[in-house]
């Protein structure tokens, strides 16, 4: 019989891990591009990146729901490549209206939120389509390498999309995150046909609430949710005024920008790496707390810079960000996956991207909000107390002290 343990993984998985790689890249490259854009060829300042930030995570709140609903009643695949094609043809727009003279910060924020529809699909239809594929104990092996394939992007991305940006303009970038978001388009394509779930059509409302009250009762899930949601707002209150503190604060150049992005990346790459020998060591609980600790950690970090503005404390912040929360996702998908029934994982899955992705918006609005009448280094304190309190969440609950999963089963 074939050994699970090193048997390869299924052929529909690996289209998957393949486009998944280059929809990352793709996604990655663009929103380093953006607000690069903006303050170089906008004159945005921090209040302006910030809403932009906002405009482009705003599809995460209005459309996860749907999307989760959608991925428990139609062909995932079909979602998938629908969506993936959407976002390719939102980053063709971009170049062809800065060469038309006609790109401004709204047509940028508009553009952008419409490719973030295609990210919003595919990640809430994803966490669904893999445990069709794969088998029950290979999940976290799965997940491990759909998030190193993230981490790979959030590595070599960002410090690509500055690069070009800094070296050859806006319209290479897009150009190569839309030929990018193409070849995801091609390999989804090629994944065996998904029927719809089988079973009575039930009211959307039935659903969705049934999805809901599985998710907020589940004393295993919902620390896990609260915890997503102080941390999603507290690194997007940052993110909101990153680039433009990075560049008029710290005197960074576009490609150091992207530089400091990529770090997080080659965090993100260290903690998947790094994954399985960790949880051969610890508990799965305090495997999921890892992230926790490490995102409190990293914002200390940065706010140090106040003081000592240095590009090697926010590569060590970023690095930080990168290692501990790239193994918290692995964990807690995994956790997701184990806990919840198959028909309803994509709306399980909708309403906890809702939750936490949703609150993107929530605090780049912030960010660009305090910012504007408080300045940089209150986003800064901001995002650290925020950062304080999802520790706390996840650390008074009942997740650190589950042994493995075992115990869920």
């Amino acid at each position: 019989m074939e050994n699970t343990e090193t048997a390869a993984l299924p052929a529909a998985f690996r289209r998957i891990g393949w486009s998944n790689l280059a929809a990352q890249f793709s996604e990655q490259i663009a929103l380093a591009a953006a607000p690069l854009a903006a303050v170089l060829l906008l004159a945005a300042g921090p209040a302006e990146t910030g809403w932009l930030q906002t405009a482009q995570t705003l599809p995460f709140l209005l459309l996860s729901i749907p999307a989760g609903l959608m991925v428990d009643r139609a062909s995932r695949r079909s979602l998938m490549v629908g969506t993936e094609a959407l976002r390719a043809l939102s980053l063709l727009a971009i170049p062809l209206l800065l060469a038309a003279g006609g790109l401004d910060l709204n047509r940028l924020a508009l553009l952008g939120a419409l490719g973030a529809v295609g990210t919003v699909c595919y990640s809430v239809a994803a966490p669904a389509f893999v445990p069709s594929v794969v088998p029950r104990a290979r999940l976290a092996e799965a997940n491990r390498w759909l998030e190193l394939a993230r981490s790979v992007a959030y590595a070599g991305g960002p410090a690509l999309g500055g690069a070009l940006v800094g070296w050859i303009g806006v319209s290479t970038a897009y150009g190569l995150a839309a030929a990018l978001s193409i070849l995801a388009v091609l390999f989804l394509a090629g994944l065996p046909r998904d029927e719809p779930p089988s079973g009575p059509r039930r009211h959307l409302l039935h659903d969705l609430g049934e999805g809901a009250r599985f998710a907020v009762g589940h004393d295993l899930l919902r620390p896990i949710l609260l915890t997503a949601v102080f941390f999603n707002i507290s690194w997007f209150v940052f993110q909101a005024v990153y680039v433009a503190y990075a560049v008029q604060n710290l005197g960074l150049t576009a490609t150091e920008v992207g530089v400091t992005l990529g770090i997080y990346g080659a965090g993100m790459i260290v903690g998947a790496a790094l994954a399985p020998a960790i949880a051969r060591r610890v508990s799965f609980g305090t495997l999921i707390l890892i992230g926790p600790c490490f995102g409190f950690c990293a914002a200390g970090v940065m706010l140090a810079t106040l003081w000592l503005p240095s590009i090697h404390l926010v590569g060590a912040s970023f690095f930080l960000f990168g290692v501990g929360p790239i193994i918290w996702t692995i964990s807690t998908m995994t956790l997701r996956q184990a806990v919840t029934p198959n028909a309803m994982l994509g709306r399980v899955s909708a309403l906890i991207m809702t939750a936490t992705f949703g609150a993107r918006p929530l605090g780049a609005a912030i960010g660009a909000t305090v910012a504007a009448h408080l300045g940089i280094a209150a986003c800064l304190a901001l995002a650290a107390a925020g950062f304080l309190v999802q520790l706390l969440v996840i650390g008074f609950s009942r997740v650190p002290r589950l042994r493995d999963l075992s115990e869920i089963a």
